[in-house]
């Protein structure tokens, strides 16, 4: 599965007819700078970490769980992907920092909770259990 394409569309998806002519590669690669790692892609681990990491612990469990999403506002995008990374994200797409902030703070959960189940981040930590262990180390 190809997160990234998948975080693509998504993201282009809640941009929607504010979107202009940003293409897909073009939103790609902005986003693999954001939320990639050394490699470009994005690691869901990563990501979770570092919302739960950030204090948002609970956020991220309502996106990994099959119950409702808890929303996640544009000053926890802020707080958690960095206010001068955001900025430079919306940048390179030519987008207001506000209209990027609140397309991924629409995304990001979304991207989590639609992957985070079969075939998905389960099976990447070694399924519920997995998940559990990686639950707790974000409560030490």
């Amino acid at each position: 599965m190809d997160l990234l394409k998948v975080a693509t569309d998504l993201f282009l998806s809640k941009l929607g007819s504010s979107a202009g002519g940003i293409n897909s590669e073009q939103v790609s690669s902005a986003l693999g700078s954001l939320l990639g790692g050394a490699d470009g892609q994005i690691d869901l681990s990563d990501l979770i970490s570092k919302f739960s990491g950030g204090g948002l612990a609970s956020l991220a469990q309502s996106w990994l769980g099959d119950g409702e999403n808890s929303s996640l506002s544009v000053d926890q995008v802020l707080a958690m992907l960095g206010q001068s990374e955001v900025q430079e994200f919306s940048a390179s797409l030519g987008l207001e920092e506000q209209q990027a902030s609140s397309a991924l703070s629409d995304m990001i959960p979304e991207l989590i909770d639609t992957n985070s189940s079969a075939g998905g981040l389960l099976e990447a930590v070694g399924g519920v259990s997995g998940l559990a262990g990686l639950a707790s180390k974000f409560f030490r």
